[in-house]
């Protein structure tokens, strides 16, 4: 049955965040957070979110080079992932936390931004959300078709 969820795409300076409808079909954009790493007022924002939603799963993007590699913004995401089921588990809320890669999703929101008309310069105010809303269109898509989805729990030791 499906399940509320999140797809979170993890930048330097900006989190994007989208959510699934309830039938598990369709992914839309909810906010970009801004990143606070001294504060970490936008995993708490992410938190309440899912608190608030009955998110059940959140599928965060591992972007990995091309060939697969592990790079700077793949240990970013990782440990972000990683600080979140943390701070979900102090806080007693239930969710799942899964990395799933996303190499190319922030090139292909950029695109799709472009394709929409959307000059450039405005790119910035909203690319996070769409890069979110194409991860989690993804896993939903793979979920529909019966294909297993190339996704890693987050498991706290």
């Amino acid at each position: 049955m499906p399940s509320i969820a999140f797809g979170v795409d993890v930048g330097l300076a900006r989190v994007g965040v989208a959510v699934s409808d309830p039938s598990g079909i369709l992914a839309t954009p909810v906010m970009t957070l801004r990143r606070d790493a001294k504060k970490n007022s936008d995993r708490r924002m992410l938190l309440r979110m899912i608190s608030d939603r009955g998110v059940e799963e959140v599928y965060i993007g591992e972007p990995k080079s091309l060939a697969g590699n592990t790079t700077d913004s793949t240990r970013m995401a990782r440990d972000y992932a990683i600080a979140l089921a943390e701070e979900a588990g102090a806080a007693g809320i239930e969710v799942e936390i899964f990395l799933v890669d996303e190499r190319l999703s922030t090139v292909h929101a950029h695109r799709a931004l472009h394709a929409s008309g959307r000059k450039m310069q405005d790119h910035r105010q909203v690319v996070d959300q769409v890069a979110a809303t194409e991860i989690l269109q993804q896993v939903l898509e793979m979920r529909r078709n019966n294909v297993r989805i190339q996704a890693q729990r987050v498991v706290l030791k």
